[in-house]
């Protein structure tokens, strides 16, 4: 059979071109247009804009974090999260305030719509069905896209956001076929133009658990899990869901259940048929979000695994059935389903399934997420070996807000560990060796103490104005929220309870506390840990004013002084490393006493900074140390 290859066309020039539009290709997208850049974003299909084809919820720990940052630097997808909101819930609430994070269930088709209506609505940026076949490079440099049906978009920088739609292969049982998540078209031209173009590329593999029909499930023997009581949202600036508006009792419920010995039993007896060990799945998974027969293998102890029935529309009969990602054959699934409590007569509406996928070697990449010996080519997402929606996210705004400043001649703009979980996970795909799906968890982080989420606004808010994401709206309530704050401070240091005070007694002996002689300030009370901000506002009723979250955050603040006071000491001895700039000439493999693996590590990444070097994968104290001797030479034959 003969296939004419298209004839190119111009499709028209703009300044940053995307390609794919995820949630990486969403706000890579928006925030090269909204920088001015002329832009352009290419999609496999319209209708699928920042589509959810795994689970429908965004945020939790460390993953809550990024959404926060990316509210405050400027980005949409916290808001978009907020308006398309079924259930919202703060995690962790019993542990400390560095690992509490929010979670919201939103409804996928919604999100779908209210993303899609931001770009439609974005001046500068435009929209194209297409799907890119080859990127287009000349001296070192990027030139544009070119899609499979000969279109061609010329950008002197592009940011590929191919999520797993590289080669994508679907499995289900011994159903192997090409393609992309639920069932849509893969890319395999793009995967083969990169490689010829000398990047590595390498293979993983994720998957999802079947999709049940809601009216199907005998509910009765399921745990409910509500949402919060008030009201939790993402975005800094107030954003009303379109489901439940600013009343918390109408949220939708998600329901907990578990797997039993007899699904245990079913998984065991068909191992025989499951590609995860039958050797059809060749690319690496998730170890923190494995298939449930991989939960039943490893864990052969446990009698019961938890399962979570999510709802993934509000006008949707599917359920998303968290818990049992698998890729065993669909006659399986049905009989693994029916197994469970309460899932007897459940109705597969989809079957679960794994998906391998091709993914660029992140080590790549510069700091900024340009891809180093091409200047002007980004790469964001999925395609970096990320897993989830939020890390997704997070690269895209990074990797638009970088190609729009190389449109308009500025400088990068790389965020560092101390400043936000953004900057932790574009440092770790530069730095570190990947073996598995990357995920960002709240472990990764140093200063994790200083990286709250109810503070990202502070840290990062006024980064988003330089960059010149930050409306004015949210600026003008950024300040006065720091003003606020400001005030709060100073007024409980200030404000002091005498020991014959009979409210304070009563709130004291009310909370275990015990009376103080010479009286404190409030400041003083707060710091001991039994002071909560329901016996502060009992003191100071007027304290029921404020919104509870700047309440939480500045009594926060207060209890954790001394902690945050050693981070930061912490932070001021890691910059100075960081500081330490090494030459772009440094030549590596001439460097005596470094180890054989960091001469090829550091030759490979190319580390800016000594504190940089320090955290590439396979790089020892004693290689920084013989760092420091040469550098030191350099600078005495310098001044000479």
């Amino acid at each position: 059979m003969n296939i004419n290859k298209p004839i190119e066309y111009d499709a028209g020039h703009y300044d940053v071109v995307v390609v794919g539009a995820g949630h990486a290709g969403c706000e890579a997208a928006l925030a090269a247009a909204r920088l001015g850049c002329r832009t352009a974003l290419l999609t496999l299909s319209l209708d699928r804009v920042a589509a959810m084809p795994c689970n429908p919820s965004v945020g939790g720990p460390a993953k809550g974090h990024l959404v926060r940052e990316i509210d405050a630097l400027g980005g949409v997808m916290a808001q978009v999260a907020d308006r398309t909101s079924l259930q919202a819930r703060m995690l962790n609430t019993g542990k400390g305030p560095a690992v509490q994070a929010l979670r919201v269930q939103a409804d996928k088709a919604a999100y779908s719509r209210e993303m899609r209506r931001l770009l439609f609505a974005e001046p500068n940026l435009r929209l194209y069905q297409g799907m890119a076949e080859r990127v287009d490079i000349a001296g070192g440099a990027v030139r544009g896209v070119v899609t499979r049906t000969g279109a061609r978009f010329a950008a002197p920088n592009v940011i590929l956001t191919g999520g797993t739609y590289l080669r994508g292969r679907v499995i289900v049982g011994e159903a192997v076929y090409a393609g992309g998540p639920s069932g849509e078209q893969t890319s395999l031209g793009l995967a083969e133009n990169l490689r010829a173009w000398g990047f590595r590329l390498s293979r993983f593999k994720t998957g999802t658990p079947p999709r049940l029909a809601r009216r199907s499930v005998d509910f009765s023997r399921w745990i409910r899990q509500p949402g919060d009581a008030e009201r939790r949202g993402f975005s800094f600036l107030p954003v009303p869901s379109l489901f439940w508006g600013g009343d918390p009792a109408r949220q939708e419920l998600c329901w907990l259940g578990y797997t039993n010995e007899r699904t245990h039993e079913i998984i065991r007896a068909n191992l025989g048929r499951a590609p995860l060990y039958t050797g059809v799945v060749e690319g690496i998974g998730p170890r923190y979000c494995p298939s449930i027969e991989d939960k039943v293998v490893r864990f052969a102890e446990r009698t019961a695994h938890q399962v979570f029935l999510e709802p993934e529309g509000h006008e949707s009969d599917d359920l998303y059935a968290a818990g049992i990602s698998t890729s065993l054959p669909e006659e399986i699934q049905t009989e693994l389903v029916h197994s469970i409590a309460g899932l007897e007569r459940a109705v597969l509406l989809k079957p679960g399934y794994a998906i391998e996928y091709d993914y660029i070697l992140p080590r790549q990449l510069a700091p900024d997420l340009s891809l180093k010996g091409c200047a002007g080519l980004f790469a964001a997402g999925q395609i970096n070996g990320t897993s989830g929606y939020e890390e997704a996210a997070a690269q895209g705004l990074l990797a638009g807000v970088n190609a729009a400043r190389r449109a308009r001649g500025e400088g990068p703009f790389v965020p560092g560990r101390d400043e936000g979980y953004i900057g932790v996970l574009a440092d770790d795909l530069v730095n570190k060796e990947l073996l598995e799906p990357y995920r960002l968890l709240t472990a990764r982080a140093e200063y994790r103490l200083l990286l709250r989420q109810d503070n990202a606004d502070a840290r990062l808010t006024p980064r988003g104005r330089e960059i010149g994401l930050v409306t004015e709206e949210r600026w003008r309530a950024f300040s006065a929220k720091m003003e606020r704050r400001g005030a709060l401070l100073a007024r409980w240091e200030q404000e002091r309870f005498s020991p014959k005070d009979e409210k304070l007694g009563a709130v004291l002996a009310e909370a275990g506390s015990a009376l103080p002689a010479g009286g404190a300030s409030a400041a003083e009370l707060l710091r001991r840990p039994e002071i909560t901000a329901e016996a502060i506002t009992a003191l100071m009723p007027e304290m029921r004013e404020l919104p509870a979250e700047e309440l939480d955050e500045a009594i926060t603040l207060v209890k954790y002084a001394g902690y945050i006071g050693r981070q930061e000491l912490a932070v001021a001895r890691m910059q100075k490393t960081e500081r330490r700039a090494l030459p772009e000439d440094m030549e590596y493999a001439r460097i005596s006493g470094l180890a054989h693996e960091a001469r090829q590590r550091l030759a490979e990444v190319r580390p800016r900074s000594l504190g940089q070097a320090a955290r590439v994968s396979g790089v020892t104290p004693a290689d920084i140390a013989a760092l420091l001797v040469h550098l030191e030479q350099r600078r005495r034959t310098a001044s000479l």
